[in-house]
C-alpha cells in the first residue's frame, strides 16, 4: 500500500489539511474545522497508509496533538522556527501552501521532532500562568495607584503598616479622588486573594509530588521553583545530558563563529520565560539569603564569580547550574547532598 504523509496548518477556527504520497504528489487538499473528530473523518480514506501527520508548535498544538494521537494518527510536532525557515521560502503565503510544505517535510524527514507535554504537564503550566497573571495584576494596580497619587502631589505615609491603611489614610477628606482609587484598591485585594488561592493549590501539588520534594532539598529552591521545573520539563529522559537543560531554557550564552570571528554574547532566552524567572529567583535567594554553610560550593562559586564580573552575571550563571543540578537529581532519583570540606 502506498504511504501517505499529512501536513496540518492549524488556526483557531480552521485547519488546512494536505495529503501527499511517497513521491510528493498531492493526493488531497482540504480545509476543515479545527476539531479532532472532523480532521480524523477527513483522513479516514488514508487511515491504513498514513505514515506521518505533522503540525508545528502553537497555542493549540499540545491539545490537537494529544487528541489526534489518542485517535490513532501518527503525529509529529516540529518547532515553529524550523517550519518558518522553510515556509518563508514560499512566494505566496497561504494556509494551503503551509500545509503542503509541512506534508513535504513529513515525507522527506527533514525535521527535528519536538516533545509534546503530557496532559498533566499541560494542566500544571496553566496553574502557573494563572498565578503569574494574578501577581502581575496586583503589581499593575499598585503602580497605577502610585502614579495617580503622585500626579496630585501625594505620597504614601510610612508610619502605617498595611498598604490598605496607607491608601485610606491619604484619601481621607478627598472624596473625588476616593471614588477613583478605592475601586482600584478593591481590585488589588481581589488579585491578592486569587494569587493566594492559586499559590495554595501549587503548594498542594508540590507536597504530593515526589520529584518536587527531592528538588526542594537544593538550597534556594522552594515549592514554586520545583513545581515550575517539573511542569515545564515534564519528562527528564527527554535530555540525555543534564547540561542540555541550560540551553533548552535559554540560559546558555549565544555564540557566533565565522572564519576568524568567534565571540559569545548574551544568553539566548529561547526557553520558557516563567521557569527562567523562577530559576533566577532561586539563584538570587541562594546567593544572597541562604546562610553560608558547610558544603555550599555553589554559593561560594557564585560569589567568586560576582567579585570578578557582576551580580547579574553571577545570578544567571548560578541559575543555569541550578537547572543542570535539578535535572540530574530528578533523573537519578537522588537528593542534594552537601560535601564535607
Amino acid at each position: 500500500m502506498e504511504q501517505c504523509f499529512v501536513g496540518l496548518d492549524v488556526s483557531k477556527a480552521e485547519t488546512s489539511i494536505c495529503v501527499c504520497d511517497e513521491n510528493g504528489a498531492t493526493v488531497s487538499a482540504v480545509k476543515k474545522v479545527t476539531d479532532p473528530d472532523v480532521i480524523c473523518q477527513a483522513l479516514r480514506n488514508h487511515g491504513g497508509s498514513l505514515r506521518c501527520a505533522m503540525l508545528e508548535t502553537s497555542r493549540m498544538a499540545n491539545w490537537l496533538y494529544t487528541e489526534l494521537s489518542d485517535r490513532g494518527l501518527p503525529m509529529v510536532c516540529i518547532d515553529t522556527r524550523q517550519a518558518h525557515a522553510v515556509l518563508s521560502q514560499m512566494h505566496n503565503k497561504t494556509d494551503a501552501n503551509d500545509a503542503a510544505i509541512l506534508a513535504e517535510l513529513a515525507r522527506t524527514g527533514f525535521y527535528r521532532k519536538v516533545e509534546v507535554r503530557s496532559r498533566v504537564a499541560q494542566e500544571l503550566p496553566a496553574l502557573l500562568k494563572a498565578r503569574e497573571v494574578a501577581l502581575k495584576s496586583r503589581v499593575n494596580v499598585e503602580n497605577t495607584i502610585r502614579g495617580l497619587l503622585v500626579s496630585f502631589g501625594l505620597r504614601l505615609p510610612r508610619h502605617l503598616h498595611t498598604y490598605e491603611e496607607r491608601i485610606r489614610a491619604i484619601l481621607k477628606d478627598r472624596p473625588v479622588l476616593s471614588k477613583v482609587i478605592l475601586p482600584l484598591l478593591e481590585l488589588r485585594t481581589t488579585a491578592l486573594r486569587q494569587a493566594a488561592a492559586l499559590s495554595k493549590e501549587m503548594m498542594h501539588h508540590a507536597k504530593d509530588d515526589e520529584a518536587c520534594q527531592r528538588l526542594m532539598t537544593i538550597p534556594g529552591v522552594g515549592p514554586v521553583s520545583a513545581l515550575t521545573f517539573v511542569a515545564t520539563i515534564d519528562n527528564p529522559s527527554r535530555f540525555p545530558k543534564s547540561r542540555s537543560v541550560g540551553a533548552y531554557l535559554g540560559l546558555a550564552f549565544r555564540r557566533y563563529q565565522s572564519g576568524d570571528i568567534d565571540y559569545g554574547g548574551r544568553i539566548s532566552r529561547r526557553g520558557d520565560p516563567i521557569l527562567r524567572s523562577r530559576l533566577y529567583e532561586a539563584a538570587s535567594r541562594l546567593l544572597n539569603r541562604v546562610k553560608p554553610g558547610k558544603g555550599l560550593e555553589l554559593q561560594r562559586w557564585a560569589r567568586a564569580l560576582k567579585a570578578r564580573a557582576s551580580h547579574k552575571k553571577a545570578v544567571v550563571a548560578l541559575a543555569r547550574k541550578l537547572a543542570v543540578l535539578m535535572h540530574a537529581i530528578w533523573a537519578n532519583g537522588s537528593t542534594f547532598q552537601t560535601k564535607e570540606p
